[in-house]
């Protein structure tokens, strides 16, 4: 169980605007402040698109059931991390002592049975407060059947969801980073001429698969991605993320630690940027560029921008008159609260009000510069003030998390999911035009106006 001490730390984040701005750390946990997720629930789902690995959750049932793959993330290879695995710990088991036995088989279990690149177990809050040593076990998994077996302490009583990402980043940093070197370059992989540079990416979970629009653009720039933590990740990918040149931190607040200790360790400059949008999509170029104060690199990032920019304001010109001056009421948090915006109104549209529930500071004075001082900010989630200001607004659509479609539903209202549980991919140039085709099939539908008429048999009546 992790200490006072080691949770202050996670929490009193030196490279997170709270501490920039108040210096006195991130909020401390409050009663009923994990209803949005715990701890254990922020770990896993920062950890779990990295395919090659057995996760165990090592607990009772429920807390693997109601949590497994609520992020949807794709793999091009391995389908390991689509397996739920757990311990499944009785009352009889914690009566007689038996957690640590469990976890010990289990993850034998695991090993015979599906031979993993590694073993990532979870700790919950009933072993948690029995005070099984997971560190211990772990280890001596580790010796007996040859396999890494990494300890994630992640109670979900010690916080939030941000919390856990921070304390999956930990683990990563303490157990994985820097126990392998980068496999060297394959011949003739890239176009001759071209000086390669390795750069990772923290925060990316690959969506919907929406990393893959952006990846080859890397590729044809000669940027070698060592790592994106965790989507479509391996372990030993992770296992070589302190050889990179750069790290780009894709989610402003999940696992912020890893890029500021990455530097602080490896010396890795690191930026904050976003592949939404056509604007912030050629910026996030542009700062890999910057950091790796290569001239070449440059002059090759700003031709692709020119050529990749061109097509797509081409390809959108047609969906931009359909969805010039539509209004949108956006509630999400983190980065997407203001990287969305841009997006959005790359498209010609207006946003009359953002979410930033889960925003930090410098999320906000981002918002406040895409869209102005007297910007609308939304911290109240509940469907009554959702659709409060939706009217207020005249909004034509609500883009939202999937918690939200039940709310836009029984108000018969617009939706578009934004959050980890859709099936589109939004990301890079191309993105852009799968995010407007989805706004104009949402927006342009017929069903609205059948729904919100009056049925029938009443106008006949």
């Amino acid at each position: 169980m992790k200490s006072t001490k080691d949770l202050k730390q996670l929490i009193d984040e030196p490279a997170c605007s709270h501490n920039k701005k108040e210096k006195s750390g991130c909020a401390k946990p409050k009663p009923g402040a994990t209803a949005g997720g715990c701890s254990f629930d922020g770990a896993q789902i920062a950890l779990l698109p990295i395919a090659d690995v057995a996760h165990i959750v090592h607990g009772p049932i429920a807390c693997a059931g109601n949590s497994w793959d609520n992020r949807g993330t794709r793999s091009s290879g391995s389908k390991l991390f689509r397996l739920g695995m757990t311990t499944d710990l009785t009352q009889e088991d914690v009566i007689m002592g038996r957690g640590e036995k469990r976890l010990f088989h289990s993850i034998k279990q695991a090993i015979q049975s599906y031979h993993p690149a590694a073993v990532f177990v979870y700790n919950t809050c009933v072993p948690a407060l029995t005070g099984d040593d997971i560190d211990a076990i772990c280890k001596a998994a580790a010796e007996n059947f040859g396999t890494p077996v990494v300890p994630v302490d992640c109670a979900g009583f010690y916080g939030t969801k941000n919390l856990g990402n921070r304390i999956a980043g930990e683990a990563m940093m303490k157990h994985v980073v820097g126990t392998r070197e980068p496999e060297p370059l394959p011949a003739n992989s890239y176009r001759e001429g071209i000086k390669v540079h390795d750069v990772n990416l923290v925060g990316e979970y690959n969506i919907a698969g929406e990393f893959w629009n952006v990846l080859p653009l890397l590729d044809e720039l000669g940027l070698r991605v060592l790592c994106t933590l965790s989507g479509d990740a391996r372990f030993h990918e992770v296992q070589t993320m302190h050889r990179a040149e750069a790290t780009m931190m894709v989610c402003s607040k999940a696992m912020l630690n890893v890029a500021r200790k990455m530097e602080d360790t490896y010396g890795i400059p690191w930026f904050e940027g976003s592949f939404y949008g056509i604007s912030d999509t050629s910026q996030a170029l542009r700062d890999f560029a910057r950091l790796l104060k290569d001239p070449d690199l440059t002059e090759r990032v700003e031709k692709l921008i020119a050529r990749e920019e061109a097509r797509i304001r081409a390809e959108l010109d047609l969906w931009r008159e359909r969805m010039k001056g539509k209004r949108v009421l956006l509630y999400t948090g983190g980065v997407k609260s203001w990287s969305v915006v841009s997006a959005l109104q790359d498209l010609g549209m207006v946003v009359v009000a953002t979410g930033t529930k889960k925003s930090t500071e410098e999320d906000k004075e981002r918002i406040r510069e895409i869209m102005g001082e007297n910007t609308k900010m939304i911290d109240d989630g509940s469907p009554k003030a959702l659709l409060g200001v939706y009217k207020e607004y005249q909004a034509d659509i609500l883009i939202a998390g999937g918690r939200n479609l039940y709310t836009a539903m029984k108000a018969k209202i617009p939706f578009l999911d934004i959050n980890q549980e859709r099936e589109f991919g939004y990301a890079g140039y191309q993105g852009m035009l799968e995010l407007v085709r989805q706004l104009a099939l949402t927006i342009e539908s017929p069903i609205w106006s059948a729904v919100r008429s009056a049925a029938p048999w009443k106008t006949a009546a």
